[in-house]
């Protein structure tokens, strides 16, 4: 791995924390009323998964990001496509969302899987990365193979994996934060 790409982690601490802190808040808020969250959530995942793959595409000009190319475009383009859809109609996105979600999860999953491979010699506490890779992966087979299950169970088992999403994001963000460089 490239000393920049261990740079841009530790300095960049505060995302995984942001993410987990908003994957946290929409656990919590799809646990409380699950019915009236199934609109909500397609449009809640379309925004974060716009941003997050925003962010990768604009990462892909980056000479210094470990992540291979080919596996970095994968990601944004699927994150970019799943966000359009599920922001410009979240009522239709609602009803398909099991299988939309489903495919997003499994490459976003593999996506922080590699990312933790890729940066285990470098930084403490990457299993934390993959742990959460693994879980999107779990979370998204499991839509596939199961579509038809309840609405309210589906809001729940979202709003729980959202949960320990966001908590293993918020711990993965503190681990980085004991690594980043002190201000000048």
């Amino acid at each position: 791995m490239q000393a920049g790409t261990v740079d841009e982690v530790r300095r960049s601490w505060w995302v995984s924390v942001l993410f987990g802190l908003i994957g946290i808040a929409f656990g919590l808020l799809t646990m409380a009323k699950p019915f009236q969250a199934l609109v909500a959530m397609a449009w809640a995942f379309g925004i974060f998964a716009l941003a997050d793959g925003i962010a990768s595409g604009l990462a892909l000009f980056d000479k210094r990001v470990a992540i291979p190319k080919p596996w970095l475009l994968l990601y944004s383009v699927a994150s970019i496509a799943f966000g359009v859809i599920a922001i410009g109609n979240p009522k239709a996105t609602a009803g398909i969302l099991f299988f939309m979600l489903s495919f997003w999860l499994i490459v976003a999953g593999m996506f922080r899987i590699v990312f933790a491979i890729r940066v285990r010699k470098e930084i403490v506490g990457e299993w934390l990365i993959a742990l959460s890779g693994v879980l999107a992966i779990v979370l998204g087979v499991a839509f596939l193979r199961n579509p038809a299950i309840g609405l309210f169970a589906t809001a729940i088992w979202i709003g729980a994996g959202a949960l320990v999403y966001g908590l293993l994001q918020v711990f993965a963000g503190l681990r980085f934060r004991k690594h980043a460089p002190l201000p000048a």
